[in-house]
């Protein structure tokens, strides 16, 4: 496919995230915080047991609903004949603390699906703006084993599942069977890696099946039409409709192509079909989802708000008010 990108041997740096602690009945969990502070312990006891209501009193706060598959977030939407909104961050920019953050405002506002980008050094499918987000990210002590540590905490927060997009070089550096075992134990409901070509996904789709993580597939527009095929069928969660040849990057306007994309994959699947790259407007999200996609996924825009804004405040603020507007553009 068109996404076959070879794994390179570049390396990233490492440096603890600081955190505070939150106490949920008798079970403690790290909460990550952007200031280093003394441990905090907060009572939540309603999030720890089953009580029943007294007369007169309201029933105790339910925490979140455990997220699903992928695929079962997907046929939720699609059952209520919506389009899946699905945003995209880099794990650890500006830090940690601000991801948590992003995760758990993302999901506050109706996110059906998160990706978040495992920063990487080569990131060659990216453009400039995801490129330049991963560098900041890895500078700041954006690690696996700390992108995994702070999912373990914030995806029981979530009600919506979260997908690792992460190119190849860091699952293999990790060792195949560990990075799918950690991003399990992180709560990871799926993974995407644009680099690794589809006829040498079945040794690590084996590990993927091994710890229940959907492997989501793309296709292009320079796919052959038996090689999308292929993908469809292979592709769990959804599939991956790259909407242009080339990189990631905000675009003027939609590749008029993906409607008639859509209409090819449809033919051979009855899977959700989502679709990425190139699209940061409103109008582009509406015109996406008026030609069928079941969900739009939105990438370097909404990284853009994070990662260039003058403070991870303003850069929250930014990102509340950018994704709302998206969302509100989708039927």
């Amino acid at each position: 496919m068109a996404l076959a990108l070879r794994a390179s041997t570049s390396t990233s740096s490492s440096a603890p995230s600081s955190t505070q602690r939150r106490r949920r009945g008798a079970a403690t969990v790290a909460v990550y915080s952007r200031t280093p502070r003394r441990p905090v312990f907060r009572a939540l006891a309603a999030a720890a047991t089953v009580a029943t209501p007294t007369p007169g009193r309201h029933p105790p706060l339910a925490l979140p609903p455990t997220p699903t598959s992928v695929a079962d977030a997907m046929s939720r939407v699609r059952a209520k004949g919506k389009t899946a909104f699905i945003p995209y961050i880099t794990a650890g920019d500006p830090d940690l603390a601000t991801t948590a953050d992003a995760l758990r405002l993302l999901d506050g506002l109706g996110a059906d699906v998160i990706e978040l980008g495992m920063p990487f050094s080569d990131p060659s499918a990216d453009g400039a703006v995801i490129q330049a987000s991963a560098a900041r990210a890895l500078a700041a002590g954006a690690t696996t084993d700390a992108v995994m540590a702070m999912l373990k905490e914030v995806t029981p927060e979530l009600s919506c599942p979260v997908v690792i997009f992460s190119y190849f070089n860091p699952i293999v550096r990790r060792g195949t069977a560990s990075f799918a075992t950690a991003a399990k134990e992180a709560g990871v409901k799926g993974l995407i890696i644009p680099d690794l070509p589809y006829d040498e996904i079945r040794a690590f789709r084996k590990e993927a099946i091994k710890n229940i993580l959907e492997l989501i597939l793309l296709t292009t527009p320079a796919t052959p039409a038996d090689r999308m095929k292929e993908i469809a069928k292979a592709s769990e969660g959804f599939v991956y409709l790259v909407s242009v040849v080339g990189v990631t990057g905000a675009r003027a306007t939609v590749n008029p192509l993906v409607e008639d994309l859509l209409k090819e994959i449809r033919q051979v699947t009855n899977k959700a079909v989502a679709v990425g790259f190139g699209i940061s407007t409103p109008e582009h999200v509406s015109k996406i989802a008026e030609w069928g996609a079941d969900g739009v996924i939105i990438g370097s825009a909404m990284v853009k708000q994070l990662g260039e804004a003058a403070s991870a405040r303003e850069g929250l603020k930014r990102l509340e008010v950018y994704a709302r507007s998206l969302k509100d553009a989708l039927p």
